[in-house]
């Protein structure tokens, strides 16, 4: 809603003198709201994007430009944006029909033009946004993602914004390996696994972390270590020599949580994973 003043002259016999100034409010009839169908983030993730347009008037609004900024941020003097728009990804709907989608600049900022809003009607924008390597990430790590719609028949311009957090649950990876990977019978061969936390949350007992494996050959006299520290029969693993099942007791692996740094020149995030590393060694 915008203020108007006003006032008028009167001129007579070489003097003037003004009118008594009268205000005015200009209602707009188009309303925005902008939300995200992602609860967080995390590196890599395509977050999506909902701007909602109503217009309670009785005449089409047609020409709106929408301008998001793709979550801009300035670290220093560097100018920062931590999404790259998804090329193909806009849906563009008018009272729930889909609609020959307007013309899209990628950016960053990414530009949404031709936008239409029908009389006492709405138009909804959809789209995605894919999380990259200048994205915040750590505890309390967000991004806050700015939209700016303008146009002729608006008199102001209007702004809506969303804000997503970084995810904070565990994020692990598993990856094995084997050492010698030619071995003859009765030689010892060792298998390896590293547990790796990609999330900025360390991992409890209450996690319950489990290992299982089938040893195929079977092996035997069996030798477990966690960190280089030996782990005990039954009290930290389970483990059948007729069959060649293993398992770790639930909870007792714990990955310690993930690092993240930000390049003060660049502005780029890293993320260094917590890492728990599991060896298993007996003879064939």
């Amino acid at each position: 809603m915008a203020t108007f003043y006003n006032k008028a002259t009167l001129s007579y016999n070489n003097t003037s003198t003004d009118s008594n100034t009268v205000t005015g409010e200009l209602l707009e009839v188009i309303s925005a709201t902008k939300s995200t169908l992602n609860e967080d983030y995390k590196p890599g993730d395509d977050v999506t994007y909902l701007i909602s347009l109503n217009n309670t008037g009785t005449a089409d609004i047609t020409g709106i430009t929408v301008t998001d900024n793709l979550g801009a941020y300035t670290l220093g003097a560097l100018n920062l944006t931590p999404l790259d728009y998804t090329a193909g990804s806009l849906r563009y709907y008018q009272n729930g029909v889909l609609q020959a989608a307007p013309a899209v600049t990628a950016g960053p900022p990414l530009t949404i033009s031709g936008v239409t809003v029908p009389a006492g009607g709405n138009a909804l924008l959809v789209y995605q946004a894919t999380v990259n390597r200048f994205a915040p990430l750590g505890d309390e790590a967000e991004i806050t993602n700015t939209a700016t719609l303008t146009g002729p028949a608006l008199a102001n311009p209007i702004t809506v914004t969303q804000t997503v957090g970084n995810n904070t649950a565990v994020d692990l990876t598993i990856s094995k390996s084997v050492c010698p990977a030619t071995v003859t019978a009765n030689e010892p061969i060792t298998y390896t696994f590293v547990i790796q936390n990609y999330g900025n949350t360390a991992t409890t007992a209450d996690d319950a972390v489990v290992v299982t494996d089938t040893f195929t050959p079977i092996l035997k006299n069996l030798t477990v270590t966690l960190n280089g520290a030996t782990l005990t029969a039954t009290t930290d693993y389970t483990y059948n020599a007729t069959t060649g099942q293993f398992a770790s007791v639930a909870g007792r692996i714990t990955v310690p949580a993930a690092t993240y740094t930000q390049n003060a020149a660049t502005g780029e995030w890293t993320v260094t994973p917590g890492t728990a590393v599991l060896k298993i060694t007996g003879t064939v």
